[in-house]
């Protein structure tokens, strides 16, 4: 009979009960009668329950439950009294994954139970409060205070007292249970979404090119005329090249022996130079004249700022503003070659276009 009332009770309890939540109750306590016959036979015991508790809810447990009483006698020629329970249980308690007051939760329980004492078979009932303290962050451990009452019903018999056992128990709750809904799920909110970008102003690099060639004016030697990159700029002069820092020509300027007089043989390359400087509004040119070292240095230097002086006018006699042109001499002081054969000789006696860039405004006034 036994057996079938706990397979009954087993049966009962929903089978998702089991893979929710499972645990298992251990209570031991102090076991003190209270009412006669049992407190005039018996002295204070102990007891033991074991209950196997399934969650059906987050705050309702039922299962199965088997109890175990013991009370010394008062006199050597009686017994102790040994009585047995089984039965079920339902336990309503504060949900096990609630996160306040440290997760303490205080609970009430009812107890129906199938008692024998001896040879008698009786039923009986109990109900206790207590606090379940859990002692892990998953909380599968659980420990914490009682009390139960319990009472045995005893059935009329001829010539016996017919009085209920009522028993007090006192004790420490103890819990292993299944991780299930006993473990506090941290509450893991989405991180925010990232705050928009500032908006970016729009920066437009604008690069000064005056002539329109498609050459930035940081970089063409001629910025106010109209030229290709690889002149750097500049047009396609066939006498001359327009340097960063001066004019280079390609063929000599001829003067006449001895003397600051241009032979005409020049023209063509001082008429180029001419060009180069009314397509280049910005540039202003020092004209440098050089020696050898032939002959005295005062002559020599005389002749060298004659010659540049020369070079001066035919420039400002063809359309170039005079304050846009100095000429210097530097007789032989600026060699380009030795003075000791003929050909360095030759070499060092020039005249030269040293070029300073001026700035203009876009209306072409410096």
């Amino acid at each position: 009979m036994l057996r079938s009332s706990l397979a009954l009770l087993l049966v009962g309890v929903p089978a998702a009960a089991f893979a929710d939540d499972l645990g298992v109750v251990v209570e031991p306590g102090i076991a003190i009668p209270l009412s006669a016959p049992q407190s005039n036979l018996f002295n204070v015991g102990g007891g033991q329950a074991v209950k196997v508790l399934f969650g059906v809810a987050p705050y309702l447990d039922v299962g199965p439950v088997v109890s175990f009483l013991y009370l010394p006698s008062e006199t050597a020629n009686l017994e102790p009294g040994i009585e047995w329970g089984f039965g079920g249980t339902a336990r309503l308690h504060r949900a096990h994954d609630a996160a306040s007051y440290a997760g303490v939760a205080p609970w009430l329980d009812v107890d129906v139970r199938y008692v024998r004492t001896g040879d008698l078979n009786r039923p009986g009932f109990a109900f206790g409060v207590g606090l379940a303290v859990p002692l892990d962050a998953e909380r599968r451990y659980w420990v914490g205070p009682y009390v139960r009452y319990g009472q045995t019903i005893t059935l009329a018999r001829d010539g016996y007292d017919s009085s209920d056992a009522k028993i007090l128990l006192v004790g420490v709750s103890f819990e292993v249970g299944s991780p299930g809904k006993r473990a506090v799920a941290p509450i893991v909110l989405p991180p925010p979404p990232p705050p928009p970008p500032p908006p970016v102003a729009e920066t437009v690099i604008s690069c000064p090119d005056r002539d329109g060639d498609n050459i930035p004016d940081a970089i063409d030697h001629c910025p106010d005329v109209a030229g290709v990159m690889e002149n750097f700029g500049c047009p396609n002069y066939q006498k001359l090249v327009v340097k960063k820092d001066k004019l280079e020509l390609k063929e000599k300027l001829y003067f006449a022996w001895d003397k600051a007089v241009l032979e005409p043989a020049s023209f063509p390359v001082l008429d180029e130079v001419v060009q180069a400087l009314k397509d280049n509004p910005g540039f202003r040119v020092q004209i440098e004249g050089h020696t050898d070292s032939s002959g005295a240095d005062d002559h020599n230097q005389t002749l060298s700022e004659q010659r540049a002086g020369a070079v001066l006018d035919y420039l400002t006699t063809h359309g170039i503003a005079k304050e846009r042109l100095v000429s210097k001499g530097f007789a032989s002081s600026v060699p380009l070659d030795t003075n000791a054969t003929v050909a360095g000789r030759e070499n060092n006696r020039r005249v030269e276009f040293l070029v300073n860039f001026v700035i203009l405004n876009t209306d072409g006034a410096k």
